[in-house]
């Protein structure tokens, strides 16, 4: 279905309103590709909301790299005003934003708690001046405001499977699942991010292993290289196992986009072991060709989904 389609499904009227949603969705399309296909396997009239959040996370990112030439105080002090002014704008119910518009239209629409996007904020600045974490236990606090919350905003769009599942229960599944595709990310991205001048890997790993920033910065991997990002795979995997149940218990029309972006995600863990850890010289994706396959398999169970 194209986007029009989307939006009439979802019932959005308004000019103004259904623009916003159409920027979002190509926010999600440009930058997000995985999540673009997996979104695409929800019923028409789920989608629009999806790309709202997702767009409007990107948002964020792209605005505050449009102030990077400020210095990181300077920067914090505008993102510190800037959400400042979406949240008294939620709270108000309108916006000038055009992104903001639907993410705060798709907010009031599903009921999401505001406190979600002012911890989302908090994890924005976080990334503005910290640019190492000394154990896990501190990148966990940055990972719930940059993943574990956006797991908890999508919860109800994707709806549970019966009135029996306890939403606490999948909530917890859903932080997992969160966390485990940011710390997917991290392992993916650690050249990317050591050019930003950020490593999100604990520094109590880095130690484990004897590796410093200055060899990570070098990009040749060695044996220290690889047992650490081995340990970090783990870990990983380890979360995508605690999240793994919640699959079943999301609404059947939601469960083929929830079990692409599971299969994809997690498959790039595979693909970081058979590059051999090799993270520097290219950006480790999961093919073209396997991401295809995925999404057909997932499409053939979403049409009886949606019909059941």
């Amino acid at each position: 279905m194209s986007a029009r389609g989307d939006l009439d499904a979802a019932r959005i009227e308004g000019a103004a309103l259904r623009a916003s949603y159409a920027r979002c969705r190509a926010i999600n399309a440009r930058h997000g590709k995985t999540y673009f296909l997996a979104t695409m396997l929800l019923p028409p009239a789920k989608r629009p909301y999806v790309h709202a959040l997702y767009g409007f996370a990107r948002h964020v990112d792209d605005v505050i790299d449009d102030h990077a030439g400020l210095d990181a105080a300077a920067r914090a002090a505008w993102l510190a005003e800037w959400s400042a002014d979406f949240l008294a704008d939620l709270d108000w119910g309108a916006t000038s934003d055009p992104v903001s518009r639907a993410v705060i239209h798709t907010i009031e629409r599903w009921k999401i708690p505001a406190s979600y996007f002012a911890d989302f904020f908090e994890a924005m600045r976080m990334d503005l001046t910290v640019t190492s974490y000394p154990t896990y236990d501190d990148l966990a606090k940055y990972m719930w405001g940059s993943a574990g919350v956006i797991g908890l905003q999508m919860l109800p769009i994707l709806g549970r499977r019966t009135e029996a599942v306890r939403w606490d229960v999948l909530e917890s599944h859903a932080i997992a699942l969160g966390t485990a595709f940011q710390l997917t990310n991290f392992l993916r991205d650690v050249a990317d991010d050591l050019r930003r001048g950020r490593v999100y890997l604990p520094q109590e790993s880095l130690d484990r292993f004897g590796v410093d920033r200055d060899r990570l910065a070098r990009g040749r991997v060695d044996e220290a290289i690889r047992n650490l990002l081995a340990w970090e795979i783990e870990r990983a995997r380890a979360l995508y196992a605690e999240a793994r149940p919640g699959l079943d218990l999301v609404h059947p029309s939601s469960q083929p986009c929830l079990r692409a972006a599971f299969t994809l995600y997690a498959e790039i863990l595979d693909e970081i072991e058979r590059a051999d850890y090799d993270v520097f010289s290219r950006r480790v994706q999961v093919g073209l060709g396997r991401r295809a396959q995925v999404g057909l398999a997932e499409l053939r169970a979403a049409w009886p989904a949606r019909r059941g």
